[in-house]
């Protein structure tokens, strides 16, 4: 049994209340349990209880064992001087605030099905915790934790996003270049993508904006590729080219065996994916503030129309002709990029600029897009969780990985709910 366990049963009220009595006998009273805090400091803020015949307002602290108050350091803390009641399961020694002043101990009584169900629950060594009992939750309830869910998610990659932008002197348009760039790489390749973008600022690739040739040439080059000897127009045009903008940006490349293209089907080669790279910046100058400005979904999507330069249609690497197709970025490539760039860009940009419509517009844009595919959604729809769309997805997927992968089901809506049933 753990902390948060108890915490749970104290926010729901899953206790005895009935002649509730500190450890040295006092007679409580409950009037208000406050609220969970999930900052820093006491675990319930703002809670008032009656102790005899005296009224305390102040915060809560709940712990398995009382000495732990000790051994988290709060004996020591001032920050907790203002705890009126310590809540515990376990007796085994008096605490104090660090004023001296002794804290009022209670011993937090429930009934043991509840635990002793819950408990089952997490070693019944499915998937998932309540994989056989999730279905039991009306769909209400599900939907209206995913919508929680999806928004945590933004708010949890926004945070990156803005550590990153405060790296660029916040620069949005070069931060969303790099963050598009590590998306273009995908699982295989985004972190040689990302540091192929933060090798080459956007800014040299600006003075380029007219020229393909040119941001064909820098990408390739930075990116390591451009150091071999082929009998070959189009790379030696290239090598040509980067040699001398290598020299006036005084360019420091990154390693060519960064680029993974074992496992990876032609279509999907950082040597396409770079192509086609090029070819958006070449179309879309100023990218980000175009996407700020559009208001169709579909426009969006035109924007990520590109297919790699003719070269290409013809070649999956360098000085090694193919079979001849052409190499458009794909719809569940687009699609990807839009649910994990332009999405949590506009998610991110609105909050900091405080611009309700472009946060609306960023889940907006989820509700509207398709859902992803992958095994962790395959088994989520196994067990009776399909997601209509990006929005339900993500959430589907935030809810497993940070959630149900570290059997936090006493702060998932569904957990709680299905917590709640053991106990009637």
């Amino acid at each position: 049994m753990k902390e948060d366990f108890l915490q749970f049963l104290w926010e729901n009220k899953l206790f005895k209340t009935d002649n509730l009595k500190t450890v040295e006998g006092d007679k409580v009273e409950i009037l208000n349990h406050g609220f969970r805090n999930t900052d820093a400091g006491a675990d319930f803020l703002n809670a008032k209880i009656k102790i005899d015949d005296k009224i305390w307002a102040g915060n809560i602290e709940i712990h398995f064992n009382s000495s732990d108050w000790n051994k988290h350091k709060h004996h020591e803390n001032k920050a907790y001087n203002n705890v009126i009641l310590h809540v515990v399961k376990n007796f085994d020694k008096e605490s104090f605030r660090e004023n001296g002043e002794k804290i009022a101990t209670l011993i937090l009584d429930f009934n043991p099905k509840i635990f002793e169900s819950f408990e089952l629950m997490l070693k019944n060594k499915k998937w998932i915790a309540c994989e056989n009992e999730i279905k039991s939750i009306e769909f209400f309830y599900t939907k209206q934790w995913l919508n929680r869910l999806f928004i945590e998610r933004l708010e949890t990659k926004s945070n990156s996003i803005i550590d990153v932008l405060k790296q660029n002197q916040f620069n949005w348009e070069e931060t969303f270049y790099q963050h598009l760039a590590k998306n273009f790489g995908q699982k295989t390749n985004s972190q040689p993508f990302e540091m192929l973008a933060k090798s080459l600022p956007m800014k040299y690739l600006a003075k380029q904006k007219d020229n393909l040739l040119q941001i064909e040439a820098m990408l390739f080059g930075q990116a390591g590729f451009l150091d071999d000897v082929y009998n070959d127009e189009y790379y030696n045009k290239l090598k040509k080219e980067y040699l001398f903008l290598n020299q006036k940006f005084d360019l420091k490349p990154i390693e060519k065996h960064l680029w993974k293209f074992l496992r990876l089907r032609p279509s999907n080669f950082p040597t396409i994916r770079i192509a086609q790279f090029a070819n958006l910046i070449y179309k879309s100058n100023k990218l980000f503030s175009k996407i700020l400005e559009i208001n169709d979904l579909n426009d969006i999507l035109d924007l990520f129309d590109v297919s790699a330069s003719k070269y290409w249609d013809t070649h999956y690497n360098f000085d090694k002709e193919s079979a001849e197709k052409k190499k458009k970025l794909g719809n569940e490539t687009v699609y990807n990029i839009i649910i994990n760039t332009v999405i949590q860009f506009l998610f991110t940009y609105g909050k900091v600029k405080k611009i309700d419509t472009l946060v609306e517009k960023s889940i907006d844009i989820a509700e509207n897009i398709k859902s992803e595919s992958n095994s962790i959604l395959d088994k989520w729809k196994e067990i009776g969780l399909n997601s209509e769309n990006s929005l339900e997805s993500q959430a589907l997927l935030q809810l497993k990985n940070e959630y149900c992968n570290y059997d936090k089901c006493t702060t998932c809506q569904i957990g709680r709910i299905l917590i709640k049933k053991f106990n009637q």
